[in-house]
């Protein structure tokens, strides 16, 4: 799809939006909606279709390495942006000759360089490696006439190293010893080229061809040093010393040794593309293509399977107005997924968290609007107005809802790194198409059904009759057990340290193997155990099909021990499916990045909230979210589960859910303070709380059956993430009705006092 074509149907698009808000007629409104969603619809399924060829898949579902890169400074030196620049050109000519199909390089920050390869085999993994971390800083350098001479009788304590020179060895095998060369050389590696490999009678070699400056030079040097050895020095090795025997005029010459093809080949590519600094691997990441499509299977099973338990539960409850909202959420879904193929978006796996955190909005959208519609109806109200009014009424907590996940998913676009980036991206466009599916299909659709008296009166099953549970007699119950159930996370968090963290945050390395055989966790560790790595975490993982082994091991033992466990179990069938090295700086910069992003989030709930609302039910909404992350994370932690960047997403998730609940309540309490300022805040408060009651468990339970299904089908991967959604669920649906209004009120109350003592004290 062409951009210009993209770019006239956003206008056209934008001009129709226009046209339907400001319109007064109720039949053209209908028209232009339908034609809106109808042009939406279709330009999302061409966006997507064919979905193998438009759909871009991160490295973690589709199988592929990652690489992220540390430009080193030199001598003092600060890497410049040119500098920055220069080596990401470097690298994407060294990773071309892969001959992977789009590989990704991208710089971050000041000094770094993400490189992600979909697709590479495994076996080139150790050559990308050494490919991307070569300098391949050439240079040529005098060696003194004096050399064999001066080196004796510096070994012999009888002389000193000559100013400007240093004594380096030659490689073992070449003859040549150690040399006496200058410091500073006389002609650097910039000047070639061009560099390939060769074959002659001597073996595999590299031929250099300089430009025409360096072929001037190179002229003038091998002049000047005729009969004399002449370093080539690779990295600060010295590669070989040949004697030259009559000037080069030609700009050509020649690296020779015991290279095999591949070292020749490799070598020839970088020292094409050198590099300006010295470059460290700081985190490498590889999934098979195997395990990705396992995961992307599994996803599709618990998907399918969440949404047909979700489309017949709706279906049941609502009749008619369910096969409206399942239409909508169908629609969500198609515009979810051709956004993100029209922005270029990447799914990864914490994206999936984003698309089921919108899709549960989505359908919270569509409770509140049902069960503000059973009140109207309940109310006598024809069903043309009651419809009106559901829709006013639940517009603000759906706005206020879904605007407050809005502001923690673009915080964490701007500030968040790698997968957490990705679930922001995600979740911004999914909350953005839910809003549309939830606020304009649903009600283009009863527009019509209404108008043309298709339907003239509406059914719903009631499951939830209405109730008059006193909430507020328990607020001090409660409260109290929040804060011992958050104390006690807090303890499970302290007493198991670094053990809460998994290796995306306190560095180190993570194998995931597969075996055809049965292998135990215990054979594991007593063959870790004979190379000193009896420490590592061993866990038994399983999917719908297949069982797999992790490890967690100290960092750089990775390859020692796939080394060990492929000798000591041939015949089991081990294939390796990840491996994950992350160094400890890159963990704890994570770490601190997403903690910080999550704080920001929390604050501009706190700021919105207070503009919205009033500063108590801010503060609540910020502890009871505060309750429910450390709920979450300290019985995940008790557990014996790891911390890891997906399990950051699904966090992440559990916060919007959270402010989602408790925004809905206090919409709820507001309305009732308007509606009736002398009734007391208990009383409003407690009627609030049992009117949204039936919404909050019917959101509730069917988050839980996609949630339930992610956890079944989910396989290893996304099985974590589903658990921290379960725990987060019941957490959140606790704090919104027993946590976050009573702290509302007893702020509210002491704030009324406090004004009251200073009115008396005034007068």
């Amino acid at each position: 799809m062409s951009p210009g074509f993209i770019f006239l149907s956003g206008i056209l698009l934008l001009v129709l939006f226009g046209i339907y808000f400001f319109t007064g007629s109720g039949r053209r409104k209908r028209i232009i909606g339908s034609v809106l969603t109808v042009l939406l619809i279709a330009l999302s399924l061409a966006a997507i279709y064919p979905p193998s060829e438009t759909v871009r898949l991160g490295l973690d579902l589709q199988g592929g390495t990652s690489f992220l890169l540390r430009l080193i400074p030199e001598g003092g030196r600060e890497i410049r942006a040119d500098t920055l620049e220069q080596a990401v050109e470097v690298i994407r000519k060294r990773v071309d000759q892969f001959g992977v199909s789009e590989p990704v390089i991208t710089p971050q920050g000041k000094d770094r360089i993400m490189v992600q390869i979909a697709g590479l085999d495994p076996d080139k993994v150790v050559t990308a490696r050494q490919q991307l971390s070569q300098v391949a800083k050439l240079e040529f350098c005098e060696v003194h006439k004096d050399s064999a001479s001066l080196i004796a009788a510096i070994e012999a304590k009888q002389a000193h190293i000559p100013a400007g020179y240093r004594i380096e060895s030659t490689p073992e095998g070449r003859g040549q010893g150690k040399l006496l060369i200058k410091i500073h050389p006389d002609i650097k590696g910039d000047r070639v080229s061009a560099a390939f490999p060769f074959l002659d009678t001597h073996g595999w070699g590299i031929s250099l061809e300089f430009d025409a400056e360096g072929t001037r030079e190179f002229a003038r040097l091998t002049q000047e040093y005729v009969g004399r050895p002449f370093a080539i020095v690779l990295d600060g090795k010295v590669q070989s010393a040949p004697v030259i025997r009559e000037a080069i005029t030609g700009g050509r010459c020649s690296i020779t040794g015991s290279f095999t093809e591949q070292e020749a080949r490799d070598l020839a590519s970088v020292l094409e593309n050198p590099l300006q600094n010295p470059v460290q691997i700081e985190e490498e990441r590889s999934v098979s293509a195997g395990l990705g499509a396992d995961s992307i299977r599994s996803g599709i099973y618990a998907g399918l399977f969440g949404l047909a338990a979700t489309f017949i539960f709706v279906m049941a409850y609502y009749r008619f107005v369910g096969v409206v909202a399942i239409f909508a959420l169908v629609v969500n879904l198609v515009l979810l997924f051709g956004t993100m193929t029209l922005f270029n978006c990447v799914l990864t796996l914490p994206g999936i968290a984003g698309v089921i955190l919108s899709i549960g909005m989505a359908i919270d959208a569509n409770v509140l609007i049902y069960e503000r519609l059973r009140e109207e109806m309940a109310a006598g109200r024809p069903l043309k107005l009651a419809i009106r009014a559901a829709y006013d009424k639940a517009f603000s907590a759906i706005f206020d809802a879904n605007l407050t996940s809005l502001i923690t998913s673009v915080i964490l676009f701007y500030y968040a790194t790698g997968p957490v980036k990705g679930f922001a991206v995600t979740l911004t466009l999914g909350i953005v198409t839910s809003m549309f599916s939830a606020l304009l299909v649903t009600r283009n659709c009863f527009a019509w059904v209404i108008e043309t008296e298709i339907v003239r009166k509406i059914r719903m099953a009631s499951l939830i009759n209405k109730t008059k549970f006193d909430f507020l007699r328990t607020r001090k119950t409660m409260a109290f057990l929040c804060v011992v159930a958050m104390f006690a996370s807090i303890s499970v968090l302290v007493i198991r340290g670094e053990r809460n963290f998994g290796v995306d945050f306190k560095g180190g390395d993570l194998i995931v193997l597969e075996a055809k055989e049965t292998l135990t966790e215990g054979d594991v560790r007593k063959a870790l155990a004979e190379i000193d790595q009896e420490d590592s975490t061993v866990q038994r993982e399983r999917s719908t099909e297949r069982e797999f082994i992790s490890i967690r091991s100290d960092p750089g033992t990775s390859s020692t021990i796939l080394k060990h466990l492929f000798e000591r179990f041939p015949d089991q069938g081990l294939r390796l499916e990840q491996n994950d090295q992350v160094g400890k700086v890159v963990g704890d910069e994570l770490a601190r990045r997403s903690l910080i992003a999550l704080g920001l989030g929390i604050l501009g709930i706190f700021i919105y909230v207070a503009a919205r609302f009033e500063v108590s039910f801010a503060l609540a909404t910020t502890v009871a979210l505060i309750h429910d992350v450390i709920l979450t994370v300290g019985i995940y932690a008790a557990l014996g589960r790891e911390i890891s960047l997906v399990m950051i997403g699904a966090v992440l998730t559990v916060a919007g859910y959270s402010v989602n609940d408790t925004i809905v309540v206090f919409d709820r309490i507001r309305e009732g303070l308007q509606n009736d300022p002398k009734m007391p805040l208990t009383e409003v408060m407690n009627e609030s709380i049992n009117d949204t009651l039936s919404r909050t468990i019917l959101t509730g339970g069917t988050t839980i059956f996609t949630t339930l299904a992610l956890y079944v089908f989910g396989g290893p991967v996304l099985n974590d993430f589903a658990l921290v959604i379960l725990i987060g669920l019941l957490a959140g649906t606790f704090s919104s009705v027993f946590l976050a209004p009573p702290i509302a009120y007893w702020w509210h109350t002491w704030s009324d006092r406090r004004r009251k003592a200073t009115v008396t004290v005034a007068a």
